[in-house]
C-alpha cells in the first residue's frame, strides 16, 4: 500500500452514494488503503461557514440538482430512490462498529443501497435492524451502538478531523495533501493517483 484514500461521506448524500463504487475501485487499482470517515454533512457546512438556504428552499436549483442526481445514476448504471428519511447520524455512526468487524465495504454499499437505492428510511430502527441482520451481526447491539452516535468518540474524531482538514461537503476526497470534492472530480483523483504510481 501507497498510504490511504479518505472518503468523506455521509449517508444523506446521493453523489457520496453515487462515487462509492468508483472509489473504491481507485484504491483497489492503486493500492490505497481506503479509509472511511462519515461525517455530519451539514455540520460540516456551517464549520466552513455555508450558513445560506438549504437546496430545498431554492426550487431552481433543486429541480437541477434531481436532474443532475438522475444523470449520474445512469452513468454509473445505480438505482435511484430518494430515502423516506435523511436523518443519517445513526447509519454514519455504523461505519465505525462495521469497521471494527473489517466489514466497512460492504456496509457502507449495504447502506447506500438500503437508502439511495431502495429509498429506505435511513433513520429507522427497523432499517437499521436489516442492515444489522445482512451484516450478521446482533440486531440489538448494533441498535444501541448507534442510539449513541452523536456522542461516539470515532463519529466526534471523524467530524473534528473533517473540520480541520476543511471538508465542506461530500463526497470528498483526500490523498497525500491533495482534497477533491464531487463526484465530478475522481477523474482528477484517478490522475493524481497514476502520476504518483499509486
Amino acid at each position: 500500500m501507497s498510504g490511504e484514500l479518505e472518503f468523506y461521506f455521509d449517508f444523506v448524500s446521493p453523489f457520496a452514494y453515487l462515487a462509492h463504487d468508483r472509489v473504491c475501485a481507485l484504491a483497489r487499482r492503486y493500492g490505497r488503503k481506503l479509509t472511511y470517515l462519515p461525517i455530519d454533512l451539514p455540520a460540516a457546512k456551517i464549520a466552513a461557514g455555508n450558513t445560506g438556504p438549504s437546496n430545498r428552499e431554492i426550487p431552481a436549483k433543486l429541480r437541477y440538482l434531481m436532474t443532475d442526481i438522475d444523470r449520474w445514476a445512469k452513468r454509473v448504471n445505480l438505482p435511484v430512490s430518494f430515502p423516506a428519511s435523511l436523518a443519517s447520524h445513526r447509519m454514519n455512526a455504523g461505519t465505525f462498529y462495521a469497521l471494527d468487524r473489517g466489514l466497512g465495504d460492504k456496509y457502507v454499499r449495504d447502506g447506500f443501497n438500503v437508502g439511495w437505492g431502495a429509498g429506505g428510511d435511513i433513520g429507522s430502527d427497523e432499517t437499521l435492524t436489516r442492515l444489522a441482520e445482512t451484516m450478521g451481526w446482533p440486531p440489538a447491539e448494533f441498535i444501541e451502538y448507534t442510539g449513541a452516535s452523536k456522542a461516539l468518540p470515532e463519529y466526534v474524531a471523524s467530524n473534528r478531523q473533517a473540520v480541520e482538514k476543511g471538508v465542506f461537503g461530500v463526497p470528498t476526497i483526500i490523498v497525500d495533501d491533495q482534497m477533491w470534492w464531487g463526484i465530478d472530480r475522481l477523474d482528477f483523483v484517478g490522475e493524481y493517483l497514476a502520476g504518483r504510481g499509486g
